[in-house]
């Protein structure tokens, strides 16, 4: 259906139809109730209606509410738009006329938040009753003992001494029974917990529930027979294999602090996170396949570790998994005394273990995340607030259902991969893909292959493949991972990979967060191509100015958190003081993203990059993703990325690196083209100054862009490029470095 308004009438014609619809609103009397008898075009109606509803509550809404309140009322658009343009999810493409895509009524009256009214109740009592409105959804899991009351105590604060945030601290609770032993004795034991795609295809194998457990509690009893115990770090260096969700389950269990780090990581990264953590064990396997290439990862441990003993820290004990698909063990180097292979002795362990129950408050992970310069940050999550967190966040935000095949394309090396592959799924009892292999092996069509194989319903991946010859019908909800989504990629995921009848949760969150902060609920609210739109359930997202005050109403700013919530990390590991001067000091009293952010008249949400991604051009400062989004508007910009460079006259210059869509040649032309394009969206001063052609982009394969790599690249200080061991294409490097001058 497609629709506008205008003059107080909302007029609607379906697609492929002639037959106009005609909605009078009364805008004397706009309390009056409208009706609607086509039922696709009911869910329409019923937000026009909600109008009434937040006149009621308006008065009541205190200053927590004020900007969610918006979702009540019918939208306007974001932007410049003098009326309104709308879509409904299944019946018509979206273009760039369309400011909204409204859920169908079917979807919306199944989902598990179907009206903003439902989201606005919850959302009220998250934010003004924070202990109760968790501590409900806490018990609906296991605990062996509760909570201490209040459920939440905090220092969010420095001027008011150190940073602190407990959540359900005294209770004493396992996220490994609660992701597997609690749903076997709810009944699915015999239900598929992992799919597991191989490199190859045809390579494929599943374990259910049970079988899982068995094999975590197995790794359990081996770790705690060479000495791992409660509160120990274990190193884990694994590629996607099925081991490394059990690695992660089975330190779990037995209380163990895991730290996974990407098996793409260079011997010096993995060094530097084993001297800071110091781990009793290191797990990782003999080789892997990255498409056509092997890998050996088994060398790049011995070197991580071989450096790390000249820093002092031994490692005992190295478990190395057999990949024979890509390295047999004869030609895998070993360390006899150091050195054991998985085979060889885990399966001999016993498949029960007894569960180390820990308080709420005990570490359950280390997730390093490295910067351009500097010692990586050992970010801190602890057991009790991240499980809640992860799984509520995973069950609303992708409207979960028993029923569903859930595929997350990132790798567990990242947080995304932690969240929303390992436990957020698995502690809603999902069905979950793990795929070892890469998008684009041996041809482009390799995800939309396992798609239609496992009969996926929730894809959650960076919207950057390609699709071809395959039907995708089993899609119903599509989730977007890595960089902001700008609009037209996000009419293209709707359009072309959900065909339009998938919504898009397009989130925002981050490492540090634990979990999804601002998302889009499939099925509560119409979805504006490009906005994160509304705050998750507890989270009050404020946008402050330069000197830390809240900017009312329509804007743009430094994005901050105020007050915690359960999945927030507590500290960075070994280092307080720099978890309070990065977080916490830039803006007294709020948690600071370190994203800027813009509101727009209906409350939306869009985020505009990393402020350290904001140039300042002759004073004009400007967000890179604003630039990145007008010429990616541009018909032949498939992508685009922007960085600043030194400039002699103006300060900082805009350098960007452009993706052209399929089979464009690259010309002065177009370079001028898009230069235009930029200056009409934006004005002359976010003119570009450097367009750099790029046939592809430095990504991690969870969808992030290495600007620091870019940064380098464009400032020529290409002996500083670092390590990009971590990418999902280094050769994407070399290619860009050849194309500089062009």
């Amino acid at each position: 259906m497609q629709s506008s308004v205008s003059n107080g009438k909302f007029v609607g014609s379906f697609a492929g139809s002639r037959v106009p619809l005609l909605f009078l609103i009364n805008k004397k009397k706009p309390e009056k109730r409208i009706t609607c008898t086509s039922a696709s075009a009911s869910c329409v109606c019923s937000i026009w209606n909600n109008f009434l509803y937040k006149r009621r509550i308006r008065m009541a809404t205190d200053n927590k509410l004020r900007y969610v309140t918006s979702m009540l009322e019918f939208p306007s658009g974001a932007g410049n738009i003098s009326a309104l343009n709308a879509i409904i999810l299944g019946e018509a493409l979206a273009s760039e006329e369309n400011d909204l895509v409204f859920p169908s009524d079917d979807f919306a009256r199944q989902a598990h938040v179907s009206s903003p009214q439902q989201y606005f109740e919850m959302y009220k009592r998250s934010v003004e009753d924070p202990a109760g409105f968790w501590s409900d959804i806490a018990s609906q899991f296991y605990w062996k003992k509760k909570w201490d009351q209040p459920a939440c105590s905090e220092n969010f604060d420095v001027r008011k001494g150190n940073i602190s945030i407990q959540w359900f601290k005294g209770g004493l609770t396992n996220i490994c029974y609660n992701c597997l032993d609690r749903n076997i004795e709810s009944g699915n034991a015999d239900k598929i917990a992992i799919y597991w795609e191989g490199n190859d295809p045809g390579l494929q194998d599943s374990l259910t529930y049970s079988q899982l457990l068995d094999k975590v509690c197995q790794l359990s009893n081996y770790l705690k027979d060479v000495g791992v115990k409660k509160g120990d770090a274990v190193v884990i260096y694994l590629p996607m294999l099925m081991e490394l969700p059990i690695a992660m389950l089975a330190c779990a269990r037995i209380g163990a602090v895991h730290s996974v780090v990407f098996a793409g990581y260079s011997s010096e990264s993995l060094a530097q996170r084993i001297i800071d953590c110091k781990p009793k064990v290191v797990i990782t396997c003999n080789a892997v396949k990255r498409g056509a290439k092997v890998i050996h990862l088994k060398d790049i441990v011995d070197a991580a570790l071989a450096e790390s003993a000249k820093n002092g820290i031994s490692v005992d004990v190295c478990l190395t998994y057999e990949n024979q698909i890509a390295l047999k063990r004869e030609g895998t180097k070993w360390k006899e005394g150091k050195d054991v292979w998985w085979q060889d002795f885990v399966p001999k362990y016993p498949t029960t273990c007894e569960v180390e129950w820990v308080d709420a408050e005990d570490p359950l992970f280390l997730l390093y995340t490295s910067g351009s310069t500097g010692k990586p940050k050992g970010v801190l999550h602890t057991t009790g607030g991240y499980m809640v967190y992860s799984a509520t966040t995973f069950k609303y935000a992708f409207d979960y259902k028993p029923s569903d095949v859930y595929w997350c394309t990132a790798d567990c090396g990242w947080i995304t991969g932690h969240s929303y592959v390992t436990y957020g799924p698995m502690l809603n009892g999902a069905s979950v893909v793990v795929f070892e292999g890469t998008p684009t092996y041996p041809d482009a069509g390799r995800c939309w292959d396992i798609v239609d194989k496992f009969k996926v319903t929730i894809f959650y991946t960076a919207p950057t493949l390609h699709v071809t010859r395959y039907s995708r019908k089993s899609l119903r909800v599509l989730g977007s991972v890595g960089e902001p989504i700008n609009p037209r990629a996000w009419r293209w995921f709707f359009n072309v990979v959900g065909d339009t009848r998938c919504p898009i949760s397009d989130t925002w969150w981050q490492t540090e967060t634990g979990g999804f902060m601002i998302t889009p609920l499939p099925g509560a609210w119409p979805q504006k191509p490009g906005s994160a739109t509304f705050p998750f359930f507890g989270v009050q997202p404020v946008i402050v100015d330069e000197k830390g005050v809240e900017i009312e109403g329509v804007c743009s700013g430094y994005l901050c958190i105020k007050n915690s919530w359960p999945g927030a990390f507590r500290t960075l590991y070994g280092d307080h003081e720099r978890y309070e001067t990065t977080y916490f000091k830039p803006f007294a009293g709020y948690y600071f993203t370190g994203d800027g952010c813009s509101r727009d008249k209906d409350g939306y949400h869009w985020l505009t990059g990393r402020v350290d991604d904001v140039i300042n051009v002759s004073g004009h400062r400007i967000g890179t993703a604003e630039v990145e989004s007008a010429l990616v508007s541009h018909p032949k910009c498939a992508e685009a990325a922007v960085v600043g460079v030194e400039h002699e006259v103006k300060g900082q210059g805009i350098y960007a690196f452009v993706t052209l869509v399929e089979g464009e040649p690259y010309s002065e032309e177009l370079r001028k083209s898009l230069v235009l394009t930029v200056r009409n969206q934006i004005g002359a001063f976010a003119a570009p100054d450097k367009i750099h052609w790029a046939p592809g982009l430095p990504k991690t394969r969870s969808g992030k862009i290495m600007r620091r790599i870019l940064r380098k690249i464009a400032s020529k200080q290409l002996d500083e490029l670092g390590d990009t061991s971590t990418l999902a294409e280094p050769h994407v490097v070399e290619r860009l470095i050849e194309l500089a001058d062009r």
